[in-house]
């Protein structure tokens, strides 16, 4: 059992860590929650060894084994199946069946078995590290967004496999309906403490919010009583009758706590500027058909289109419609919003697109095209000229860019904030059609709240892709879907989907291994 005394962290002036303590019980199974930034993955470093503290200890057992997803991509078997094999026990290394189960959950497909782990792409070198690590059934596992690489089909497959995960858990995700299925208990950071409780994401948060409501009820309590004593004492001060009541109010006084006001914790809050749009539909996709070119002959390229990412597929984007594009990854769902942006062209087919569409479009590659000698400030201007510099930092606030903050260079930015300046330039220019690929990624929990709040606001089209099975529960009416090697649309919700059509072998890869 894992166990921490009195651990302290700072990084610079920033607080991570004032003295906390928490122990893990055998077999719990728990979500790390807190805001971005506020050491959830220092915590796992700290327990890793990777960083020390600045005071206190974590006592863990002899032979108690943790294990982590490495971020370093070394590989040294010839194959991903032979590769897959070395993370199980060395006594099991010839059980085959095992590697595969867990590969094939998390997305490979029998011809990548033979494959060299060298020719992966990035996503998957990092899903076969995912595998090994889960192979080798650790006595703590460590995860810190494991759904980040992962298409929904794996998303669920790799629920269910924690699910069922016999020792201790310590997950970190931006998936809060991911996290509350496969976790026991729940643990926050927050204000630089540790809060650890049995039971789901919200029943952490209630509590949390019920303390800092008594909290401040009974500071504002103590400050009224403080006033009256301070009343009393100025009133009689040079009362000779009252003189040794005023000695005892002074002392009183003196006894009596005085509570700071808990400091406001930032919450990215904000809400899509609109565009008006007066006609019913917005795009029309007719016998759509779309694939990248293959190399020629001689290796010159300028080959004919080679495989086919999507075929024959026509569907409509109305007004105020809702569509979320689900498949597995490298599909097509990328594509389909960089066709539907006007990005690509299409090989087949055509979309009409009306005059009046003012696009807002969150792509994947779209962060890499943030220009890193700009500040934070000069990005969002860039969006849109016509702002002036209040309104500019107003949308840089709302970002959690305050201050100073927007002053910060690209360049610096981490993950998360380099997506958050993209959805604040996306702010800064008034839009009737939003077209988000994966915007979550880089979001905390509390951030994505808000994501979901601004979108059920919104009057306007979103076109959405994720693996969240929450985000397409609470924000989808109509489907593009991704499966079977083919492309279709689905008029209804998502749960709809699941129950109508699902997801082509999924028994078959989430039964057991």
């Amino acid at each position: 059992m894992l166990q921490v005394f009195d651990l302290s962290k700072s990084h610079g002036s920033q607080v991570l860590f004032d003295s906390i303590s928490f122990a893990l019980g055998r077999g719990e199974r728990v979500g790390l929650v807190g805001r971005n930034g506020h050491g959830k993955s220092t915590l796992f470093r700290l327990i890793l060894g990777e960083e020390d503290p600045d005071a206190g200890r974590i006592m863990v057992p002899t032979r108690y084994r943790i294990g982590h997803l490495e971020q370093h991509l070394k590989f040294s078997a010839p194959t991903v199946l032979a590769e897959g094999c070395l993370g199980l026990p060395a006594d099991e290394r010839d059980l085959e069946y095992k590697a595969e189960a867990v590969l094939f959950g998390l997305g490979f497909v029998e011809e990548d078995l033979a494959r060299s782990p060298a020719e992966l792409s990035g996503g998957f070198q990092i899903r076969l590290n995912l595998a090994k690590l889960l192979l080798s059934e650790p006595d703590l596992l460590l995860l810190d967004e494991p759904t980040n690489y992962l298409d929904i089909v794996s998303v669920r497959w790799l629920e269910r496999f924690l699910r069922t995960w016999r020792n201790e858990l310590i997950v970190i995700t931006h998936d809060r309906e991911f996290m509350d299925r496969v976790t026991t208990h729940t643990m926050g950071i927050h204000r630089q403490k540790v809060r650890k409780i049995k039971g789901d994401t919200q029943k952490l948060y209630d509590q949390l919010l019920q303390e800092e409501e008594v909290f401040e009820k009974t500071r504002l309590n103590e400050v009224k009583k403080r006033k009256e004593v301070e009343r009393f004492i100025e009133r009689f001060r040079y009362h000779a009758a009252k003189a040794n009541l005023v000695q005892s109010r002074v002392k009183l006084l003196d006894k009596m706590p005085g509570k700071e006001e808990l400091a406001r914790i930032e919450s990215l809050e904000f809400r899509f500027t609109e565009a008006p749009f007066n006609a019913k539909t917005m795009i029309e996709v007719q016998k759509l058909a779309f694939g990248y070119p293959t190399r020629g002959d001689d290796g010159s390229g300028g080959g004919s289109a080679g495989r086919f990412l999507m075929e024959d597929l026509s569907f409509s984007i109305e007004s105020g419609d809702r569509i979320g594009v689900i498949g597995r990854n490298g599909k097509g769902k990328s594509t389909l919003l960089k066709l539907i942006a006007g990005e690509l062209e299409p090989v087949f087919g055509h979309l009409k697109r009306h005059g009046d569409i003012r696009a807002g479009y969150f792509g994947q590659t779209n962060i890499s095209r943030l220009d890193p000698s700009l500040t934070v400030e000069e990005e969002v201007q860039s969006a849109n000229n016509n702002l002036g510099r209040t309104q500019v930092r107003g949308i840089c606030g709302a970002m959690m860019f305050a201050g100073d903050r927007a002053e910060k260079k690209v360049s610096v930015l981490s993950g998360g904030e380099k997506s958050r300046t993209l959805l604040g330039k996306i702010l800064a220019q008034p839009s009737n059609m939003l077209l988000l690929d994966e915007p979550t990624s880089h979001l905390d929990i509390d951030s994505i709240e808000a994501l979901m709040d601004s979108l059920r606001e919104y009057s306007g089209s979103v076109v959405i892709v994720t693996h969240s099975e929450l985000i397409l529960r609470e924000v989808a009416t109509k489907l593009v879907y991704f499966r079977a090697g083919t492309v279709g649309t689905f008029g209804g919700g998502y749960e709809d989907f699941l129950e109508r059509i699902g997801w082509d072998n999924e028994q078959e890869v989430l039964g057991p291994y």
